[in-house]
């Protein structure tokens, strides 16, 4: 980068998360239960003194020169320039800013690299003076991917990567954003393993999925689907009441995976992230035949759980797995899926 000497570098680092359970409810007034992963993204700050962001990473293609106040342009870069024009608003800082992003998190897995690459570019840039928490710049993350990138996310995504620690899970109420942190159990491993299938939420599947279950909630009369009655799905036709039983069940599931993971009982979890990769399968209808395959091989070989995670449409899996059987099992399901790589 060419900054002049006598710029200030600053730099933030972000984990990526995994959603152990609490799936495509973050919009839905749901409980969620995502656990923060030790891949992260940093992000490397310096003002340029011009009137332009000069963006680079050594892990995404094309470098970006664009003016500070250009729109969005369908380039990675836009989840750096979406929080420097917000930092701008805020005052935070003013002229260009070059920005060099260094990201061990794999794109297209639902790891939420979108929302890391954010949340560090706002991390670097708040003023130390700046009264300003970790769970306001998770708002303004999420206001950024709403607006500027125009993906209609939830919260879910930039609470997880702003307060999350590796090895505690972060159980989120999205109503209000009041959360716990809690420990993993000791005798739990948390195994993420990305299929080898990309996924993208730009491609109109997100929102299509969204929009269902905003409908489905309009219709039935409710603020949040999670609140529904399942006896009211009946006047829904069949994709939005599909939408609806998945968001009604998943949020009963949630909620029974925090008791299950406070009480420390695997196999309850585990079985309760089953039955979730299968609402996710067959009522929200967002895994693929590949996904699904690499699911039941996981717990054929002996985890207690495994699921889709993430928006769905490919990328990782979550398994949880007993420690004591973790290489053996890992080995197995390896050689029938040679080209899944594990995360963590």
């Amino acid at each position: 980068m060419t900054s002049p000497q006598n710029a200030i570098m600053h730099s933030a680092t972000v984990p990526c998360r995994v959603n152990l359970i609490g799936e495509w409810i973050d919009f839905n007034g749901g409980t969620v239960l995502p656990m923060a992963l030790a891949p992260s993204v940093t992000v490397d700050i310096q003002a340029n003194q011009t009137t332009s962001d000069r963006i680079s990473s050594a892990q995404f293609e094309g470098a970006q020169h664009v003016a500070i106040d250009a729109p969005a342009t369908h380039h990675w870069a836009d989840y750096v320039r979406g929080a420097l024009q917000y930092a701008r608003k805020q005052a935070w800082i003013s002229t260009g800013q070059d920005v060099h992003v260094e990201s061990a998190i794999p794109v297209g897995a639902g790891l939420s690299s979108s929302a890391a690459i954010i949340v560090a570019t706002l991390k670097a840039v708040r003023p130390p003076s700046a009264s300003v928490t970790d769970t306001d710049l998770a708002f303004a993350a999420k206001d950024i991917e709403n607006t500027f990138i125009g993906v209609p996310c939830g919260i879910m995504d930039q609470m997880a990567v702003a307060l999350g620690k590796p090895g505690t899970a972060l159980a989120l109420d999205t109503r209000d954003c009041s959360y716990e942190l809690l420990d993993m159990p000791a005798s739990w491993t948390i195994v993420v393993a990305h299929s080898g299938l990309q996924r993208a939420l730009s491609d109109g599947r997100y929102r299509m999925r969204r929009d269902e279950c905003l409908e489905a909630a309009r219709q039935i009369g409710t603020e949040f689907l999670c609140d529904a009655n399942p006896d009211k799905l009946g006047g829904l036709d069949q994709a939005l009441a599909s939408r609806a039983r998945h968001v009604i069940s998943e949020g009963k599931r949630s909620q029974e995976a925090v008791v299950a993971l406070r009480a420390e009982d695997r196999a309850r979890f585990g079985h309760l992230m089953i039955e979730s990769h299968n609402s996710l399968r067959d009522d929200m209808d967002v895994s693929v035949p590949g996904i699904d395959q690499l699911v039941a091989d996981a717990v054929d070989l002996g985890a207690n759980g495994a699921r889709i995670t993430g928006a769905g449409f490919g990328g990782c899996i979550v398994a949880l797995v007993d420690p004591a059987i973790l290489e053996e099992w890992w080995r197995d399901l390896k050689a029938r899926h040679p080209k899944i790589a594990r995360i963590a």
